[in-house]
């Protein structure tokens, strides 16, 4: 048999459309990973790279796409690869953002998932080198705070930042609202864009 480490599952997203091998211990995928690859505006002849890709979820240049570790490390994971997906250090942030500029030509765009509570310092980081942001809050249920927010972010453009509606991932019977259902289980896109 083998050990713990090396077994993995095969889960299905999107209704089944794709299946997805991951490991059973350590680090998962979740519904932020669909929630990013949804509000990629990839057009056919691009290339996107993903940044810290995780169990390759989200996706398969012109895009990155990025879902950056974003925990304070207090109780760290004693699993070495579920603490490398999820503890960041305080200038993680800062490093993905700069690698992202790097790879991204005039205009590429940089489409990223984060903390909502955090969202004062990832607009800080994009402020140099980023325009045209786009910010969508992610709810966890009605009349809730935020707990996430989609940013998508143009290199090198001076459009104005936009707050887009939120999204809301279930209803007040804690059942997937009807959005989070056609973008979690149907492959729907988010109108997500910095372009």
């Amino acid at each position: 048999m083998a050990a713990a480490a090396d077994q993995t599952s095969e889960d299905s997203l999107l209704g089944g459309k794709l299946m997805l091998r991951q490991p059973l211990r350590g680090h998962r995928f979740g519904h932020d990973a669909v929630l990013l690859a949804a509000a990629i505006p990839a057009r056919p002849g691009e290339h996107a790279i993903e940044l810290g890709a995780g169990v390759g979820a989200a996706g398969c240049a012109d895009q990155v796409l990025m879902n950056p570790p974003f925990n304070v490390p207090h109780r760290p994971s004693p699993d070495h690869g579920r603490r490398l997906a999820h503890a960041a250090m305080p200038d993680t942030l800062t490093r993905w953002i700069d690698t992202a500029a790097r790879l991204l030509r005039p205009q590429g765009v940089l489409t990223l998932i984060w903390r909502a509570d955090g969202l004062a310092d990832l607009l800080a980081a994009l402020v140099s080198g980023f325009g045209a942001i786009a910010v969508m809050p992610v709810y966890p249920k009605p009349g809730a705070g935020a707990i996430r927010v989609l940013v998508s972010a143009a290199k090198a453009s001076n459009a104005p930042l936009s707050l887009l509606p939120g999204l809301v991932l279930a209803d007040s019977d804690n059942k997937p609202s009807a959005q989070a259902d056609a973008i979690l289980r149907h492959g729907t896109a988010l109108a997500l864009t910095a372009r």
